[in-house]
């Protein structure tokens, strides 16, 4: 019998000029878990259909709208040929995973799920896949069970097959998790739910663009993955639901499009798929996605898991070496992407010294803080390989970690101090010549300087031994920042202490206490930072969506300052 041709080996560096971001740039982009790049050709053909074809779907008799139809429609045709699905009408476009998952914890909650129900869930999961069903469960009177951990870092299958019982109505599970890797064996956890009676429901937005995924042979009720982590656009996902289940489950949200009928004594509603659909929909965005998957689909699979899994392998190789560093989990199986600590230097810190040498990677709990607490970890750092990624890239990462090591075990080790001693420390045994950290800050030209500075102050300023308790600890930061404050009755004026775990954040609240602090209360209040931070390159600490704690510090100290207006 002949022997099996070995895969060839993809050409990276033609692969990486089909992508203008990663060609154009000298930084690593190791975040391909939480969005991967677009290649030309995606962006060409949404381009196109603004330029040349931009109608409304499904509305109208004219050229343009039945151009814009046919193109829409035949990317359902696409994507259901991609994942192997009976029929078209089982796609449903969606926003996203997201999206997708609270449409069917919305429509198929209401159909199946009531009281004394259970809904098994596990503790991988990615808040969108956990959330939505602490809510309906809430809403239905059922219970939200969760499936364990071995030690590994794999699904415990055994507590798995002990949760399941005819009272079990869904399993919500991922196919690959987002934060470890691990690739679940949902076949056998699929026909283990069926054997109870329950539907199955499986977010694939980290396994889409690895593995290749087969609905029918998977025999799951419900699949559903993102456009923009295959290497497609934001803002569009797919729903994949059976036929006949789609047809049983109510609309979740009105409007046009998904109607039959409408008069005000009632409406009657589409079948499938458009009666997931209301309103207008992202054209251009299922246009692209389906261009992402031709792309895609234009590389042999074996070549890509192979290429994959030897950027895997070669990061376990180079990573695990580093004295101090320790990858997170050791499943069967992990695809995509490596999560690790590093003793002594927090994932925030270490996210942002590595952007400072052009490495972009993701720090923090990544939407599993279920998981996270499960693992003992405030978070970890992870690296996530995509098509494009090379080995030198993986190198360039050990490299930066190992000189960052270096000089990290050089630095003083931060002192202690109590916080009675710290309120009562006067500003004459600081050294006489040294400038206010502002004024430091403002004689550099660039964020990176500015950021190095922060974070070599932060080491230099003692901790707060006893300021490090639950009491004084701030909620909204997704690192742990510790506030407290004295008011001086006689003199009106405010006194802060602040400390943090992470270096940066540290560093910053050291600015904040030089600017605030002596204030009276009603300056403290009215005072506008915002210019100031733009200024100096640290505006996006202040962003009020996945926030860092520089605003929920602001906001804090000034509502201690409110207490004595």
């Amino acid at each position: 019998m002949d022997k099996p041709a070995p895969t060839q080996p993809l050409n990276i560096e033609q692969l990486r000029a089909d992508f203008p971001l990663i060609s154009a740039s000298a930084d690593c982009y190791l975040d391909n878990a939480a969005t991967t790049q677009k290649p030309l050709c995606v962006l060409e053909v949404m381009d196109r259909y603004y330029r040349l074809s931009n109608a409304n779907v499904h509305r109208a008799a004219h050229r343009l709208s039945r151009q814009a139809t046919d193109a829409f429609e035949a990317a359902r045709q696409t994507v259901q040929q991609f994942i192997n699905a009976a029929h078209p009408d089982e796609i449903i476009w969606t926003r996203g995973t997201t999206e997708g998952i609270n449409l069917v914890a919305y429509s198929f909650g209401q159909l199946a799920i009531g009281p004394g129900d259970e809904i098994i869930t596990t503790v991988l999961e990615h808040h969108a896949n956990i959330v939505p069903w602490q809510l309906l469960a809430q809403r239905s009177g059922a219970t939200l069970r969760v499936v364990p951990l071995t030690h590994q870092g794999d699904l415990d299958q055994t507590a798995y097959a002990a949760l399941l019982n005819p009272r079990t109505k869904l399993v919500a599970i991922s196919h690959v998790s987002n934060a470890l890797g691990t690739v679940n064996p949902i076949a056998e956890m699929i026909q283990l739910a069926h054997a109870v009676g329950a539907k199955v429901l499986i977010d694939g937005a980290q396994a889409v663009s690895h593995i290749r995924i087969d609905v029918r042979a998977l025999d799951c009720d419900f699949y559903l993955f993102s456009g923009h982590k295959l290497y497609g656009p934001t803002g569009i996902g797919v729903l994949y639901g059976r036929r006949q289940l789609l047809r049983e489950m109510p609309p979740w949200q009105a409007g046009g499009e998904m109607i039959e009928r409408v008069s005000f004594e009632g409406s009657t509603f589409q079948p499938p798929p458009f009666r997931f659909e209301a309103g207008t929909p992202n054209i251009a965005g299922a246009i692209g996605l389906a261009e992402a998957i031709r792309y895609l689909d234009s590389f042999d699979i074996d070549q890509r898991q192979a290429h994959e899994q030897q950027l895997l392998a070669h990061a376990i190789q180079r990573l695990s070496t580093l004295p101090g560093l320790q990858i997170i989990g050791q499943p069967q199986q992990r695809v995509g992407l490596l999560p690790f600590i590093i003793d002594r230097i927090h994932s925030f810190d270490l996210g942002t010294l590595l952007d400072q040498q052009g490495i972009a990677l993701r720090t923090g709990h990544h939407c599993t803080q279920p998981l996270h607490q499960h693992l003992g970890l405030e978070g970890t750092i992870r690296a996530s390989f995509g098509l494009y990624n090379r080995m030198d890239e993986i190198d360039r990462l050990a490299d930066s970690l190992s000189e960052l090591l270096h000089q990290d075990s050089h630095a003083a080790t931060q002192p202690h101090i109590s916080r009675d001693a710290a309120y009562h420390q006067e500003p004459e045994q600081q050294p006489q010549d040294q400038q206010p950290l502002l004024q430091q800050l403002l004689q550099l030209d660039h964020w990176q300087a500015r950021y190095s500075l922060l974070m070599k102050t932060a080491q230099t300023q003692p901790a707060m031994i006893d300021l490090r308790q639950e009491q004084h600890q701030l909620s909204g930061c997704s690192s742990r920042v510790w506030l407290d404050y004295h008011y001086d009755a006689a003199t009106d004026r405010l006194h802060y202490q602040l400390d943090s775990d992470t270096r940066i954040i540290k560093g910053i609240g050291m600015l904040l206490l030089e600017l605030f602090n002596g204030n009276r209360p009603q300056q403290i209040i009215s005072q506008d930072l915002q210019p100031l931070f733009r200024q100096l390159g640290l505006a996006q600490h202040l962003s009020a969506s996945r926030t860092n704690g520089l605003r929920a510090i602001i906001d804090a100290i000034q509502a201690i300052a409110l207490r004595y207006r």
